[in-house]
């Protein structure tokens, strides 16, 4: 999928997209449109696939734009890199995004009982955590994604697992303020992190689904394709062995044994996580399993990037959509074989 000529909502690409199959068995893909100034929108789009395995899409409107005080700033806006969930014991869809508001980038969630009309319910707040001496309200955070069930949580409610990556370097709302790490935590580069939401609350409330507690790190970059930061892509699936995370990685020309010919690059990577307790990693590549290879992934806003967002089962396949260069988007068929 590419910007639409002519279109001022796509004047600067079309990425990152969120995707559902919805209640009439068609696939339905909600990308980030963005408009001149780096404004962003989220779509809807109806997508085929072919015999030949090729994607056609079908653009059917703008589901979410910047409306919200706290989803624009004075000379920046947006709401960016949704991903859904389909929450089966809730029987609703959740999409978190990224609201690009006065303090940067936060956290919001919306929700949606059909896939087409979405309720925002607000910035995600996160519970304080004095072990950590930790607020992370106060920090920007991105890739944010719940798992698909839940799971009893290790203070022993039945909780549904978050994944987000809070970044602690705060020179870009302050200049000179630097680094704030939690507590134990020594390693400053960007990771991902694991929360959870209470189930029985948000059964009772769905304003619940907002409120995350005991976050703590799930992984830190350790392998030489993701030694910047990394970050969580779409919701995690289920496997045999457990729960399957497709995760990106993002690398420079620094690090050591991973060849690069145009710089920085993001490359999508896996882990595995424990069946359940999926806050413990018992597996992840040693190289990542799609890099950046094709000239719409090579040039674009921002070139050599593959950014997986969303994962979805046809006709027993699964098809992984991800931003190419964050300009377009792209399709590709996760098998086995890949990642084994």
């Amino acid at each position: 999928m590419a910007p639409r000529p002519g279109d001022p909502l796509e004047t600067e690409g079309v990425l990152n997209p969120a995707a559902l199959v919805g209640e009439d068995g068609e696939l339905y893909l909600y990308p980030r449109m963005v408009a001149a100034g780096n404004v962003s929108r989220v779509g809807r789009c109806r997508v085929t696939i072919d015999e030949d395995g090729a994607a056609h899409v079908e653009r059917l409107g703008v589901v979410m734009e910047p409306r919200e005080g706290w989803e624009r700033g004075k000379n920046n806006a947006g709401v960016e890199d949704p991903r859904i969930t389909r929450l089966e014991e809730a029987g609703l869809w959740v999409m978190t995004y990224i609201a690009f508001g006065p303090l940067g980038p936060r956290p919001a969630l919306a929700i949606s009982y059909d896939g087409e009309s979405w309720d925002r319910l607000g910035p995600l707040q996160f519970q304080y955590q004095p072990e950590l001496s930790l607020d992370p309200n106060l920090f920007a955070n991105k890739d944010i994604v719940f798992f698909l069930e839940t799971v009893i949580a290790p203070d022993g409610r039945r909780a549904y697992p978050v994944l987000h990556r809070p970044m602690w370097d705060l020179d870009w709302l302050r200049e000179g303020e630097g680094q704030h790490l939690p507590a134990n935590v020594d390693d400053p580069r960007p990771s991902i992190w694991i929360g959870f939401v209470d189930a029985e609350a948000a059964k009772n409330d769905v304003a619940a689904l907002t409120r995350i507690y005991d976050s703590r790190v799930l992984a830190f970059p350790e392998m030489p394709y993701e030694a910047n930061k990394i970050g969580a892509g779409p919701a995690p699936i289920r496997v045999p062995e457990g729960w399957l995370l497709i995760h990106h990685g993002v690398t420079g020309v620094e690090a050591k044994g991973f060849e690069l010919a145009h710089g920085a690059c993001y490359a999508a990577g896996a882990m595995l996580l424990d069946d359940e307790e999926p806050w413990k990693v018992i597996g992840r590549t040693s190289e990542p399993i799609l890099v950046p290879e094709t000239e719409e992934e090579l040039s674009g806003t921002l070139g050599n990037v593959v950014f997986p967002t969303a994962i979805t089962n046809i006709d027993g396949r699964n098809y992984v959509f991800y931003g190419m260069a964050d300009s377009k988007i792209g399709m590709a068929l996760l098998e086995r074989d890949n990642i084994e």
